[in-house]
């Protein structure tokens, strides 16, 4: 329901009562002065019928000239909670909460109510409940009612119980045109939230909304801003992860488009957060392939550890299931040919074990070594119906454990090995056939050799 939880009424407040509505009561806080006169209490239910279903023709009837539609109105939340009227006694019940016929009408999308309350005396920025009509309004994704209460007065930039301003709850389908007005009645581009210290930019980059995050950027948000745990809207980005198998790519998608326009407008790609995570590390960690090598063609620092001690080749095998779908082998390959370390021998086994249904990653991982370092017994890692059905590669790669690989690949890893902390930048310039270069870049064969 619009409003919140009742607690004692701010802004500003005209004394009177509907005429036609003998319900109405006078509600005082014991917060306040005895003198000072607050919002009437209504409860007469034609009037809230007619709020709700918008109707103009009966609230018109019900809203003479002289009334005022500063009134409170009471509701029950939409979810009952667990609360305490004796000791030791709790039952689940719903809390009454207050809210305005401005509040009702806001949240519903009923833009000529609006009006007719506005012009009965209405507050806009009244919030009984600790929201104001203008962060309903923002929530809903109702555009038309936005412009109705910037233009009454309602204030831009006021915070709601949570310390958010209606330019960090904008949702739905006219969310673009509700963050421009609100741009253009004055609130700021870069207001934070109360306690977590988040900018809209923030906002967009968790909602992977790319067309949000460029209107904002072009009003002048910073993109480097950090919120009270170090992130930048680059990192908070790079964090979004898909819910389903079947949203991955989109999602992914989208991370990549905004990481895009991010670094493009100036963002620092290689940003760290208080855990000292990076763009990379979350990219990894999350199986965004595409965005990897955005970052990686940024130069940034492939073996920056956190504080977990993980670097983001740690993180990328280390990744979810749902990374499958995007093909885990090229991320690993684009962090080893930019002088990712390799990982250590004995940790072979726990990447086979978790990622022998992508036979490509393994085998990018095993040309990095001159020997096949894995146990007799790992052949038992990978399930029969795995190993049938790429038998070609995992009877090359338990054929070659302990045993010498091929003249050609020895080559490669010495090559590789004395171009080691310039190999992104040495291996494409040197003088060889192109099928010789993808070989030394650890191209994907099927097979090992």
């Amino acid at each position: 329901m619009p409003g919140g939880r009742s607690s004692p009424p701010h802004g500003r407040h005209n004394r009177g009562c509907l005429p036609t509505s003998p319900t109405c009561q006078i509600w005082r806080s014991q917060s306040y002065p005895a003198q000072r006169t607050q919002p009437l209490l209504c409860r007469d239910m034609a009037l809230q019928n007619a709020l709700y279903t918008g109707d103009l023709a009966r609230l018109q009837d019900l809203f003479p000239p002289q009334s005022t539609a500063d009134l409170l109105l009471e509701s029950r939340a939409a979810e009952p909670r667990w609360s305490s009227h004796q000791r030791g006694l709790w039952s689940l019940t719903y809390e009454e909460e207050l809210t305005t016929p401005l509040h009702v009408a806001a949240s519903r999308g009923h833009t000529e109510v609006l009006r007719l309350l506005l012009r009965r005396r209405a507050s806009p920025d009244s919030a009984p409940g600790g929201r104001t009509a203008l962060h309903e309004a923002c929530t809903a994704g109702h555009a038309a009612c936005v412009h109705v209460l910037l233009v009454a007065g309602a204030d831009p930039n006021i915070p709601d119980q949570d310390g958010k301003r209606p330019l960090h709850l904008c949702r739905g389908l006219g969310i673009l045109e509700c963050v421009e007005l609100l741009l253009k009645f004055g609130a700021q581009v870069d207001g934070r939230t109360e306690d977590e210290e988040e900018t809209p930019l923030h906002i967009a980059a968790r909602l992977g909304h790319v067309e949000l995050a460029d209107l904002l950027l072009r009003w002048g948000a910073h993109p480097d801003v950090r919120n009270a745990d170090g992130w930048t809207p680059l990192l908070v980005a790079c964090d979004t992860h898909s819910q389903s198998p079947q949203d991955a790519e989109a999602t992914t998608n989208r991370c990549f488009q905004l990481c895009s326009l991010l670094i493009s407008v100036g963002a620092d790609a290689d940003a760290a957060n208080q855990d000292k995570q990076r763009p990379l590390h979350l990219a990894c960690r999350h199986g965004h392939s595409a965005v990897v090598e955005l970052l990686l063609s940024c130069g940034v620092s492939t073996n920056a550890m956190d504080y977990g001690g993980h670097t983001p080749l740690h993180c990328a095998l280390q990744g979810p299931a749902t990374a499958l779908a995007h093909s885990p082998e090229h991320m690993v390959q684009a962090l080893l040919n930019h002088g990712a370390v390799r990982v250590w021998p004995g940790a072979l086994p726990k990447v086979l074990d978790r990622w022998c249904m992508s036979p490509r990653t393994i085998e990018v991982l095993m040309n990095t070594y001159c020997v096949v370092q894995l146990p007799e017994e790992a052949k038992g890692l990978v399930p029969p119906e795995i190993l049938q059905k790429h038998h070609r590669f995992y009877t090359s790669l338990f054929g070659l454990v302990r045993q010498p690989r091929s003249l050609q690949h020895l080559c490669r890893c010495a090559l590789r090995c004395h171009l080691e902390g310039c190999l992104p930048h040495a291996l494409p310039r040197l003088p060889l056939p192109r099928r010789l270069l993808r070989f030394l870049q650890l191209d994907f064969e099927d097979v090992l050799y």
